[in-house]
């Protein structure tokens, strides 16, 4: 099972991901009956914001549709031309109506970008990856993450859902864009008796545990809320990982939410999530003066000093998961049932733009969180990518364990 992550950050977080991706399909690779290269044995691809748009685009058209992505957003004018639409006469119009906001131009754009795929059309695709994508459910200030369990609880399906609305409801920024408004069913599945398939367990675990199932049950009372808005996944989890690994807590173990969702015993010989962080550095230092800090720059600590404070808290959290993983592992299931094969191994992976090296490295990390930025920084973050996967000591161990001989530096 490999999954990759692609946190949040505008068109840097698409670049720097986008480089990452290249990496991966540069890199051999041959387990699972999948492909010759790496990126083609990924299973799971889950995206946040910025990520999310290169990450639903990987998953419409595959690694061989990704160097078409470089021309057709990265060295677009995207945010360019989306201020262009705001401003035609038609799209003013559709601005006065309360029931369209400015997201919903930014979802007739990036239509254009995925060929107005759904969920669906991925779906039918041969061999491709699972896309998840998250946004922030604007009530619980949770994660909501697009997949067809998230949609079950609200009785909705998924498959019609078109990329670009959930890549749109991720990159919602709060004030910059609007939120994006899903209508919650609930009720009918329950006056017909239909019953979500995945909760989580009523009994046990953590304070997150008890969390999860709290929100899950909210979106089963269509009365209580008939209406989900959503906006900027990154507010939420800006490395799209944390439901998944909360998910894992509350069923009490890996092999717990494995066996859950029906994967089948001793299927799991390789377990490898990648997670890509493309946080910058803060815009300015406000500790290193005794001005009050503007108005500017105290939205940019709000939004991405906070959100910069949870990503660390994330990876610490997931390194402690990762060392508890392994010590899971080395105990065999005692009922025979084991997901895990024998001699399976489980690699996670950091890959942050702030251990890119070299002398761009301090530039690069002052590139804005926008939908698009110059060539030269695009350039500097694809490479950026490739180089900081390839460096990366658990990747390195990943190929070892693989067989696969280590890439040139």
């Amino acid at each position: 099972m490999f999954a990759v992550t692609l946190s949040g950050g505008g068109a840097r977080a698409a670049a720097f991901g986008y480089g990452v991706l290249q990496e991966l399909r540069a890199t051999p690779c041959c387990w699972n009956d999948k492909g010759g290269n790496m990126l083609d044995a990924v299973d799971v691809v889950s995206g946040v914001s910025g990520g999310s748009i290169i990450a639903a685009y990987y998953a419409a058209f595959g690694s061989e549709g990704l160097d078409n992505f470089e021309t057709e957003y990265l060295r677009q004018n995207f945010q360019g031309s989306l201020l262009n639409q705001l401003l035609r006469p038609a799209n003013l119009v559709d601005l006065t109506s309360p029931w369209f906001g400015r997201s919903q131009l930014l979802a007739r754009r990036l239509d254009n970008l995925y060929r107005g795929m759904t969920f669906g059309d991925i779906e039918r695709r041969p061999r491709h990856p699972q896309l998840l994508v998250t946004a922030t459910d604007m009530s619980l200030g949770t994660g909501f993450e697009f997949t067809p369990e998230q949609f079950e609880l609200i009785c909705s399906d998924l498959s019609s859902v078109p990329l670009s609305f959930a890549v749109s409801a991720s990159s919602a920024v709060p004030l910059l864009l609007s939120p994006l408004t899903l209508k919650n069913y609930s009720d009918d599945c329950r006056a017909r008796g239909i019953v979500p398939r995945f909760l989580a367990p009523q009994r046990g675990g953590d304070y997150r545990a008890r969390m999860l199932r709290s929100q899950e049950g909210s979106y089963l009372d269509a009365r209580t809320r008939p209406f989900i808005h959503l906006v900027d996944g990154g507010l939420s989890d800006n490395l799209g990982v944390r439901r998944l690994l909360d998910r894992a807590l509350a069923s009490g173990s890996l092999r717990s939410s494995f066996s859950e969702v029906g994967i089948p015993a001793g299927s799991v010989r390789h377990l490898v999530l990648i997670t890509v962080n493309s946080e910058r550095d803060p815009s300015t230092r406000i500790d290193a003066s005794d001005k009050v800090p503007g108005i500017a720059e105290v939205v940019d600590a709000l939004l991405f000093g906070a959100g910069a404070r949870a990503t660390t808290e994330t990876q610490e959290f997931l390194a402690d998961l990762a060392r508890q993983w392994q010590a899971e592992l080395r105990l065999r299931s005692a009922d025979g049932n084991d997901v895990f094969a024998a001699g399976a191994t489980i690699h996670v992976i950091q890959v942050n733009l702030r251990d890119a090296q070299g002398d761009q490295r301090r530039s690069l990390l002052q590139v804005p969180t926008a939908f698009s930025i110059g060539n030269a920084e695009v350039s500097g973050l694809i490479e950026a990518g490739r180089g900081v996967l390839r460096a990366s000591p658990e990747f390195q161990q990943l190929l070892r364990t693989m067989g696969v001989p280590a890439p040139a530096p």
